[in-house]
């Protein structure tokens, strides 16, 4: 028995649902690998598996609410270092401001959570980054206090700006209303948040339009985040710094490092500079070892410039806290006085403390520069890929493409959200993983995805499982092309409730259809040279929803400068229409018929709702 208050306990019950992510009542050795390495925590399959056998009292694997309740009650009794391994994990999640909302797609009375640091923090980022934007000076800066925040977000335009610093040139700002703002005009601005964030690479399956409006907390809070963290590693790439090849271990390749989570590579940067000080420290995760701010300390002498002023006299102060004031006096005078207040320091705030260290890094690398370096630079195709997987939640988030999918899971997962019931996931082989046998259980992932590509009647001639693992580039981007088009081809399909599998020719008599309905020149297919001009699309964007495009925008000249214009002003229209378009304007200039498929097709699917 446990001796806690029906407060308590529901406070509990708050937390255990946070890792019972299936929602079968019991935590297994997956569930809890997950959340920890959401919070930071990279744990191999033994300790997860001793995690749970020191609480799993009925020996049956995993953890019940009861044996949750037990091992609280344990860890209330103990000291910290005492306590069981599985309650420090559970306060890894905890420290949450809980409040009563309800979920966009349940209708459902729920709880939810956010914490009143990450609030602080990013209304502090968000009115430092866009502080200087004309369209929004009479909101900003942003109050900390009350729901302030929740309240700016209302007509769409801050985190739509937001979109753009995170990454530039998302969102054509030519379509966005900026005034008369009434609800019509604020739901198109908030549709165009919603399909942009999908665009670079957010998750936001359960997010609408109307959740914004109405100021929805926690789901602001999620959708922010993301946007600020892709913002923040977009930036963490050999394109922007040649000069990681310094942070190469002895017989490790680029490829090597450019593999790793980006996560991974600014502990790699980190630990570069503490090793270049002299000291023997090194931090392996960005909560528990950066508590008592030494390695802050000694890596913002080591990155600061000489006459910064920038000093290392927080090691003579005993107390955490003091200390923790220290390193972020420091961290003002270069500039960087982001994201953390001393306290999440000292409690080893996971997110907060990733999002301090991204932001050092770029402001402050302080990498020597390297002469005749080679830059492996991602490709448009594959950034599209992956921010379309991304788009879907798929766990966990693909910072490098070939990496993210060559043990299966993520093309399985990707089959699982397209056909819901194709997989039998008793023929999925999760981690953890044993030592022996790994790699073989992750090629017979590979080859089951590959199965269930040719169940799909996908064209995988030649292709086999190995190849897969193997991160052949060729191959592993044709299956996931079609997995791409089978998910705007089955949505069109369920939409059009006919049953039968829509086609590509299918797509290109609507488009036509379209087009000479409104008098306008119809297309060849999608190598069709007129799209280049992106005014077909256009043309079916004003189509599908009269009086969405501005005509007056329209560029005629037909210059390579204005093509372009008209595939920007194309692009965001159609993503404000309600189309989730993941095609860049790039591929529409150059007409890569892939991407124009899956343009026009959201179209169709936006007709379709209407």
């Amino acid at each position: 028995m446990t001796n806690f208050s029906e407060s308590e306990i529901a406070e509990f019950k708050a937390s255990f649902n946070q890792f019972d992510e299936n929602g079968d009542g019991q935590i297994s050795a997956l569930e809890l690998t997950k959340i920890l390495n959401k919070c930071g925590e990279k744990v191999t399959g033994v300790e997860v598996r001793d995690m749970i056998k020191e609480v799993d009292t009925d020996g049956n694997g995993s953890i019940d609410f009861q044996e949750f309740l037990q091992v609280m009650q344990k860890s209330r009794q103990h000291s910290a270092n005492a306590s069981p391994a599985f309650a420090s994990a559970v306060k890894k999640v905890g420290a949450v401001n809980t409040i009563g909302g309800y979920s966009g797609s349940t209708a459902s009375g729920v709880q939810h959570s956010y914490s009143d640091e990450e609030k602080v923090a990013y209304i502090d980022w968000i009115n430092n980054c866009l502080a200087k934007d004309a369209d929004l000076k009479s909101r900003l800066p942003i109050p900390e206090d009350g729901d302030k925040f929740f309240a700016a977000c209302n007509d769409g335009l801050l985190l739509c700006k937001l979109i753009n610093d995170a990454v530039p040139d998302t969102i054509d700002e030519r379509v966005l209303n900026k005034k008369n703002l009434n609800a019509f005009r604020i739901n198109e601005n908030q549709v165009l948040c919603i399909n942009s964030a999908k665009a670079i690479g957010c998750n936001v399956v359960n997010i609408g339009a109307g959740d914004l409006v109405e100021g929805r907390a926690h789901l602001i809070m999620g959708l922010t985040w993301q946007i600020i963290k892709i913002g923040l590693f977009a930036r963490i790439n050999l394109t922007n710094h040649p000069e990681l090849y310094r942070l190469l271990h002895d017989g490790e390749t680029i490829e090597d490092l450019l593999k790793l989570p980006v996560e991974e590579i600014l502990l790699r940067w980190f630990n570069y500079h503490l090793a270049a000080a002299g000291s023997q420290r090194r931090v392996k995760n960005f909560s528990g070892d950066i508590k008592d701010s030494e390695c802050y300390t000694i890596l913002l002498k080591q990155i600061a410039p000489k006459d910064a002023g920038v000093e290392t006299s927080a090691l003579n102060i005993s107390n955490l806290d003091q200390r923790a004031v220290k390193v972020l006096e420091n961290a003002d005078k270069l500039g960087c006085k982001k994201f953390l207040k001393p306290k999440d320091i000292v409690t080893g705030f996971q997110k907060l403390n990733l999002a301090f260290v991204a932001n050092l890094f770029n402001t402050h690398p302080a990498l020597e520069p390297v002469a005749d370096v080679v830059i492996i630079e991602e490709t448009r195709e594959e950034k599209t890929f992956r921010n379309w997987m991304n788009s879907l939640g798929v766990d966990p988030f693909v910072n490098n493409l070939y990496e993210g999918t060559y043990d299966g899971l993520i093309l399985i997962q990707l089959f699982d959200k397209i056909y819901p019931g194709l997989v039998d996931h008793k023929k999925v082989n999760y981690p953890p993983y044993k030592a022996m046998g790994a790699e073989m259980k992750k090629i017979e992932n590979c080859n089951y995805a590959i199965q269930l590509g040719k169940d799909c009647k996908y064209s995988l001639v030649g292709i086999d499982g190995k190849n897969i693992y193997d991160k052949n580039k060729t191959l592993t981007l044709s299956i996931l092309w079609q997995l791409m088009r089978g998910h705007v081809i089955s949505i069109l399909t369920a939409l059009s409730g006919s049953g039968k599998p829509i086609a590509d020719a299918d797509i290109v008599n609507w488009t036509n259809s379209k087009l000479s309905a409104a008098g306008k020149k119809q297309i060849s297919g999608f190598k069709d040279p007129s799209i280049a001009t992106g005014v077909p699309i256009l043309d079916v964007i004003e189509a599908v929803k009269p009086g969405s495009v501005d005509s007056s925008l329209v560029a005629t000249s037909g210059s390579e400068a204005d093509n372009l214009l008209n595939a920007k002003l194309a692009v965001s229209t159609a993503r404000k229409v309600g189309a989730v378009v993941f095609a860049l304007p790039e591929d529409i200039v150059e007409v890569k018929p892939k991407m124009v498929l899956t343009l026009f097709a959201s179209l169709w699917q936006v007709e379709m709702t209407k």
